[in-house]
């Protein structure tokens, strides 16, 4: 079968929307690349090494490539994207000297492919992504999340999701009620079980991060624990209490995370209030460095106490607290 491979150079700031604005459009796939200059820092205290080549995208920059059916007209969908694209400047999301280019491809030239650059990586002290097609000898003391991300969704090691489950190994302490909010590869869901959490809640706007998020759940034998739901961020708990009743999970719960933009979590931020219970913790992250403030501000706003904030490169995730009730 061929394919459109429908290329974009932008920021990496802007990657996150990008990558929505071009599923919303019918990709079939979509995939990120990354500044891989020798300035980038790279996380290597688990002794993490990087297969992906050195290339010469500037620091700061990404390539994003999205793959559409050969039937498509491509010179429509750039006029579409290009004014949605702009329009995150209005959000303070930059997306740089935006470039637009296409070209015909077979499948197999990008449906497998990018495997070749996934492995087995220490993403926390004890938590370990594996490919499903890797072989790996796991030490005694690592979890392992067997993961088959898809071109959708990612591999776990973007800095905003490997604050997330750095963060959840320093909060969870076992037996706690979760909600994951735009779950994707559902990679979040499966980590908080395997650091101790009794159940999940993973949601997804996404019917197809949705798909993947079950499938990889099963992979790691936990469809018992973690509950995969089609949800607009936390429209899934404003059902009927009959309907409210079905779920695995059911609000309040004892901890909330979220790997979204900065943008939508100060959508929905009275509404993670209302989920959790006196006494827990929302982890948001997804936050780029120029976004700290109105972010810890809208937490304040809503009555949260901020617990913490972790960084990992120019990206940040606030641990935030419903207080106690005396």
């Amino acid at each position: 079968m061929k394919w459109y491979e429908l290329t974009i150079a932008t920021t990496e700031i802007a990657t996150e929307m990008i990558s929505n604005f071009l599923h919303e459009h019918g990709a079939g796939g979509v995939s990120i690349e990354e500044s891989g200059n020798l300035n980038k820092p790279r996380d290597t205290s688990f002794g993490q090494w990087y297969d992906t080549p050195l290339n010469d995208i500037p620091e700061g920059e990404a390539v994003i490539k999205g793959y559409f059916p050969d039937q498509t007209n491509m010179e429509q969908l750039i006029a579409d994207l290009k004014p949605r694209i702009e329009g995150l400047r209005q959000f303070d999301i930059d997306p740089g000297q935006v470039q637009y280019s296409y070209i015909e491809v077979d499948d197999e030239d990008w449906a497998t492919a990018w495997k070749a650059y996934f492995h087995p990586i220490r993403i926390t002290d004890k938590i370990t992504i594996k490919p499903t097609w890797e072989h790996y000898e796991p030490a005694a003391d690592e979890l392992i999340i067997e993961l088959d991300p898809g071109m959708a969704f990612g591999t776990g090691t973007h800095p905003t999701t490997s604050l997330c489950l750095k963060t959840l190994e320093k909060v969870i302490q076992g037996g706690e009620q979760v909600i994951d909010v735009g779950t994707g590869s559902g990679v979040l869901a499966i980590g908080a079980v395997k650091l101790g959490a009794e159940s999940v809640l993973a949601l997804d706007l996404d019917p197809v991060a949705v798909s993947s998020a079950t499938e990889n759940v099963s992979l790691n034998g936990l469809s018992e624990q973690v509950e995969t739901r089609l949800s607009d961020l936390l429209g899934v708990l404003r059902q009927s209490s009959e309907e409210l009743d079905s779920l695995k999970v059911k609000p309040p719960v004892d901890l909330v995370v979220a790997n979204i933009l900065a943008e939508i979590i100060l959508l929905f931020v009275d509404d993670v209030y209302e989920a959790l219970k006196p006494g827990g913790l929302y982890i948001a992250s997804g936050i780029w460095k120029n976004k700290e403030e109105a972010v810890e501000q809208g937490l304040l706003a809503a009555g949260f106490e901020i617990q913490e904030k972790y960084w990992d490169e120019d990206w940040l995730a606030f641990v935030a607290r419903k207080p106690k009730v005396d």
